[in-house]
Parts: C-alpha cells; structure tokens; sequence
C-alpha cells in the first residue's frame, strides 16, 4: 500500500499502481467525471499516469488553470484531427493550450478562412460524437521518426531532433490521428462538448522571420454550451471595448505605417497621459521616492556590464555614433544604476528609493504588434531601490501597499504570482535562493496569497508579478518586483556599512503601471472609454442651444476653467438632439445644456452617467465635479 496526501493534507491508503483516475473515482464519483489532469507532486500528469509510491496528489478540473490546459489541449487535438481528416496535405506544426482557447499550425496551400470554419466546426463535433478513447505511448528516437516520416510530418520530425538525445518521445492517438505530445489529455474525445473556432491568422513557424508562414487556427473549448455561450458573448463585449476604436473614436492616439509600434498621442491622448503620471509623481512623492531621468542611447559597453547584451541583444535596437556602438535602451535599470554611482553612499542614504518614467524601445516582431499593448516604444514607471538586506521585507511591502493603493483606485482585483529561478539566470543559488524567500517572506508577512511560477523569474533576480483583472474578468501583468543581487555585483555598487567598510547594496526593479501606453489600453477597455471624472480627458461639454446663449455659455465654460477643470463647448449649428448624441458618444461625463431659462435661473441642465438630472446650480455642480476629481470617484467601484 501507498500513502497518498490529498487536498487539505488529507491522507489516504491506496493500492500500488492505481492511476489517478481510479484515485478521483474513490474519493468521489462527481469528481472523477469532471477531473481533466492531476498534479502529482507538484509535476502537472494525466489522469492515466500510474502512482507507485507515497505522494501528493491534486486532482484537477476545469475550474483550475492547469486542468483548462488538458481540457483544450485536447480540443487542439481535435482541432488538428479535423483539419487533417478535410485536407489530407495538411501538415501539423504545434497546437498549445493558451489563455481562454488554444490554436493550431498548419502547413497548407492556402490560408483558412472564415468559409472553411464551418466544416471544421462540423468535423469537430462528429468527432467529439465519436467517443474516440485517448491514449499514450512513448518510442524511442528512431522509431519516432520513422513513425513521422511516413505520415510525412517534416515539422515534428523537426521538433523530434531537438530534444535531448536521451529522450524517450511521447505520443498521443485518438482514432486514426497520432501527434508527438507530451500531454496531459483527457481521456475521451466526448468530454470537449462545447467547440467554437473564433479566428485564422498566419504565423511564422518558430516565430521567426526566416521561416515559412503557417496557417494558424484560434478555437476555445467549454465543459457546457451555456459557459461557451458566455464566454463569447464576453468576447462580443471585449470587441465593443477594443482599445485600438476607442482610441480611434475618441481621438486619444494613433498609429501610422510611418512608425509600426510607435504610438502616437493625440491632445486628448496626452490629457490622459499626463493625469496618469500626475497621480504617479504624487503617490510617489508621497512614499518618500526622488524621480530622476537617464539617457535613451547609451553604449555597447554598459550593456555587456549589465548582461542584456548577452541575454537581450535580439530585442534592442542599435546604432553607431563616433565609429562606436550604442543601443537604445530597452531597460532602464542601467541607467538607473549609473545615477546612483555618481556619487559615494553610506548605510544612512539607505533605503534610497529612485523613480524614472523611462521610454524604452524593444524590438517585437511585427505579428505581434496589437495596439498598444504590444508596442515597441513604451514608457515604464521604474523605480530602482538600493538597500541593505535588512530593508528588503520592509521595501516590498511598501511597493506592495503602493500597488494595492493605484490598483483600488482603478476598481482592479489582483492576484499575485512569485517568479522563481530561469535556465538563463546569473549568480549563484544560494543568491537566488535567499532573494526567493525574502520576497516569500514579505508577501506572506503581508497575508497575501500568492501563486508559484517555476522558472519566470528574470535573468537577474526572482520577481513577484502583479496580475490585475478588469470588468470582463481579463487579466493583464502590469506591476512587479524583482529582486536583484546580480547588478550590483556586475556594476560593483557600493556604500559604506556602519563598520566603515565597502559593502554592496541591494536592488529592487520595479513598475506599477508597467507600461503607461499598456496601461492607458488596459484602462481604455475596462471603462470602455468611460472614464472616471478624474481621469476623462473632457470632463464638461457645455451645449448651448442657439447661437443666442452662446455668451452664458462661455460665462459657464470660463468658470470651469477657472478651477482648470477640462471643458469643451460645441457651438456649431446643430440642432441639440444631435449635439447630446455626439457628446455621449465621446463618453464626456458632464454634458450641460443651455437655454434661455438656464441663462435667467444661473443654472445649467445636466446629463450625467446618472441620466438626466434636470436644473442644478452651477456652484452646487462645481463643488460635486471637484469632490470627484479630488476623491478620484470611480463609478465602476461604486457599482
């Protein structure tokens, strides 16, 4: 008999050999039935895999991260099977799980378009109808391409040479359709009931350049029809919110063929902008930061010093000044570090807490350009926090509260993921290891739970990420804290300690916004251009019915920008139906109305997000915009 340890440190005695299926069906036939992988000592497994010695054992369903990857890595597979069952010259290339769906690349003649979905769609769903039983087998080398070579599968037998010469190759079959996997799958074709194809696109095979381009299919896959059904009915929502028109419409930024990923921002853009890094400088300011600016271009040689050259050189743009090379900075600790040698620093200076709202330039390919939340200028709100170890907790933890603070004012939940060592990482382990627990410590000190992302941590240093969620249950990385014992050994930063010797300080990255441009699409979306009072580029469009109040109306402008409240009046010669259609359309939270009994009364008629509040004193409504703008009032909390 083996001990095996289950949720809720529950242990219970099984027979040697059971798969994890037949442990789901023990503790509970319900279970077992929605069960779609295990994670079997902390290594994600299927419900097939065998136990054969004491261990801990989580059965995972749909409603976990990782059992949505089994379940639509499945439907990748069916996917896969469909296409190759209505076009035999079909080639695979891969197939993963993504978030919300998965996709599959093809080698085809031609592109897929919306005219082939249907079939597809069809076939899917005739094989899921099918039953098919899923099952696993593993070949050695040369069996497995063989195995490739004649279904003519020049992409896997790609893939197949790659891997570890030691390697035994991993298979899945369903019916007729074979494909390398490593898994986990389900266990019956059945269970994918609910089957949607949104998208094709093309993508280069590896997502390099140089390669042939793939047709690529986008589907998702639900347990029921009714969670498909919300889920496109969220994706129809997030379409209306797309930040690339609503940007557009309400003539925030632009993007032009004259610079790909470089966004342009417009007046009412920067109105936005600059509210943001307002509200930025104060929060920090207030939390005892000093802000500094470093350059955009600096040399061949800073860079190699900090090991982006090395680890980064295919996502920096260079350039020759002086028969000397330089990047453009794609980072902006560098500089960030070269400003805190240009001067020497005691133990006292510590914590010494450096802001920067930096433009970095990275190179991303052009297929991944998509707004602005993949550019390739953004400005990061860095800070770079130099300290003695001792400080560390006490640092993080006033990040944290920062991130908490900016994430409230917005209406954003979060959740928060711990980054732990990379393959390509520097320094030793037992430097990442006491840079890993303190970040544990200091998040747990603080009572937050956290989830453990094995292997995404930076080059550098281990991280905490910050995962913000908007209104339709999306999620975006924006803050994060990396913890970094490896900079300031490469540059050797030093400070002198109390015993008045040399030591090196430690350093924190980190970003709240992450991005302004990102966040600026993330805010876009989440109050699908509503914005608060606080942050609307236009906060009061006054609207005066004839040309004949067109003198009170800029009486009630002239009062607003007094108080340098943001206001607009439209004086054109419309009829004022048409004018409150087109202010509410530019989502102004204030439209006012004027007219002869407003001009004889000294009030405005005003239209809100509340409705129509009919008459109301100037005064009384500039107090109640100015508690707004001061509170940061967000409707989408007060909701």
């Amino acid at each position: 008999m083996i001990k095996i340890t289950l949720k809720d440190d529950v242990v219970k005695e099984y027979k040697k050999g059971m798969t994890v299926l037949e442990i789901a069906q023990d503790i509970s036939a319900g279970l077992a039935r929605v069960a779609t992988a295990g994670r079997l000592d902390g290594e994600l497994v299927d419900l097939r895999t065998t136990v054969d010695k004491d261990s801990n054992l989580e059965i995972l369903t749909f409603n976990d991260k990782e059992g949505q990857e089994a379940f639509r890595h499945t439907g990748s597979h069916i996917l896969a099977q469909a296409v190759q069952r209505l076009y035999p010259e079909a080639k695979l290339a891969i197939g993963p799980a993504i978030d919300d769906g998965f996709y599959y690349d093809f080698d085809h003649e031609r592109p897929f378009t919306e005219e082939d979905f249907e079939a597809i769609e069809a076939e899917m769903r005739k094989i899921v109808k099918e039953r098919l039983e899923i099952t696993s087998f593993e070949l050695p080398r040369d069996e497995a391409i063989k195995l490739m070579e004649e279904k003519g599968e020049s992409y896997k037998i790609e893939l197949i040479n790659e891997l570890p010469e030691d390697e035994v190759i991993s298979f899945y079959k369903q019916g007729e359709f074979v494909d390398l996997c490593a898994g986990p799958h389900l266990m019956n074709t059945r269970d994918v009931k609910a089957i949607k194809i949104l998208s094709a696109a093309g993508a280069y095979w590896k997502g390099s350049e140089k390669n042939k381009m793939l047709s690529r299919i986008y589907a998702t896959a639900f347990p029921k029809k009714s969670e498909l059904t919300a889920h496109l009915e969220r994706l129809e929502e997030a379409k209306k919110r797309d930040h690339r028109k609503l940007g557009k419409e309400l003539e925030l930024f632009t993007l032009l063929d004259e610079g790909p990923g470089f966004p342009f921002f417009l007046p009412k853009g920067m109105e936005l902008r600059n509210t943001l890094v307002n509200y930025w400088r104060e929060i920090h300011k207030k939390a005892g930061y000093v802000e500094i600016s470093t350059p955009i271009i600096l040399n061949k040689e800073l860079w190699i010093t900090s090991g982006h050259w090395d680890n980064y050189r295919e996502n920096m743009y260079t350039t020759t000044i002086d028969e000397e090379e330089y990047a453009i900075k794609p980072m902006n600790c560098p500089g960030g570090i070269l400003a805190y040698k240009t001067k020497k620093h005691s133990y006292r200076d510590f914590p010494l807490r450096m802001g920067e709202l930096g433009l970095v330039h990275r190179h991303e390919l052009s297929g991944a350009l998509h707004g602005l939340m993949r550019v390739r200028n953004f400005t990061q709100d860095d800070a770079h926090i130099f300290m003695l170890p001792e400080q560390i907790k006490d640092e993080v933890k006033g990040i944290v509260n920062i991130i908490d603070e900016v994430y409230k004012v917005f209406g954003f939940k979060y959740h928060i993921e711990l980054s732990t060592k990379p393959e390509n990482s520097m320094g030793s382990d037992e430097d990442w290891d006491m840079a890993i627990n303190a970040l544990k410590e200091a998040i747990e000190e603080l009572g937050y739970d956290y989830i453990i992302n094995e292997g995404d941590g930076a080059f550098y240093g281990p991280k905490l990420d910050f995962h913000l969620e908007d209104c339709l249950g999306r999620t975006w990385q924006c803050g994060t804290i990396q913890l970094d014992f490896q900079e300031p050994e490469r540059f050797e930063l030093e400070y002198t300690g109390a015993d008045g010797n040399e030591h090196r300080p430690v350093m924190i990255h980190r970003v709240v916004y992450g991005s302004i441009e990102r966040f600026i699409g993330i805010l876009i979306e989440h109050f699908a251009g509503a914005f608060p009072v606080w942050l609307a580029p236009v906060k009061v469009k006054v609207l005066p019915i004839s040309e004949k109040y067109h003198d009170y109306a800029n009486e009630v402008v002239a009062r607003f920008e007094e108080l340098d409240i943001d206001v607009e009046m439209d004086n054109r010669a419309e009829k004022i139906g048409y004018k409150i259609r087109e202010a509410r359309n530019e989502r102004v939270p204030y439209i006012l109305v004027v007219g002869q009994k407003e001009e004889e009364d000294k009030t405005v008629s005003v239209r809100s997000r509340q409705g129509d509040e009919g008459a109301m004193d100037l005064d009384v409504l500039i107090d109640r915009i100015q508690d707004e703008i001061k509170t940061k009032y967000n409707h989408l909390v007060d909701k």
